[in-house]
């Protein structure tokens, strides 16, 4: 199981971004796949969720409304939109694949490298 993800840089206030996490040697309807940032100084913390299956999607309290996820099959990969950007959004995000939608960092089965979102004027 291998995450790619890319998309991230740098984007003032209110601004947006949309990063993607591509996945290879497995389909993408064998796992959840989702998305979990780290900011400075902080620890990882979960953002969303997108479900195998149903293809349910789950948002952190913080993002919700502001961040979509998303999936294209033909491209095996997953998307996660970032719109209305405010500082507190600076992380470096992380996507992630796992058999069960734990928000648990410990527990998660396999993670991509990280893509880093920069949100300043």
């Amino acid at each position: 199981v291998q995450l790619q993800a890319s998309g991230g840089g740098l984007v003032q206030p209110g601004g947006s971004l949309r990063l993607s996490c591509a996945a290879s040697e497995f389909t993408l309807d064998y796992y959840n796949i989702g998305w979990f940032r780290q900011a400075p100084g902080k620890e990882r913390e979960w953002v969303s969720w997108l479900s195998k299956g149903y293809h349910n999607t789950y948002y952190a309290d913080s993002v919700e409304g502001r961040f979509t996820i998303s999936r294209d099959n033909g491209k095996n990969t997953v998307y996660l939109q970032l719109n209305n950007l405010n500082p507190e959004d600076t992380a470096v995000y992380y996507c992630a694949a796992d058999l069960y939608l734990t928000q648990v960092v410990s527990e998660i089965d396999y993670w991509g490298q990280g893509t880093l979102v920069t949100v300043s004027s």
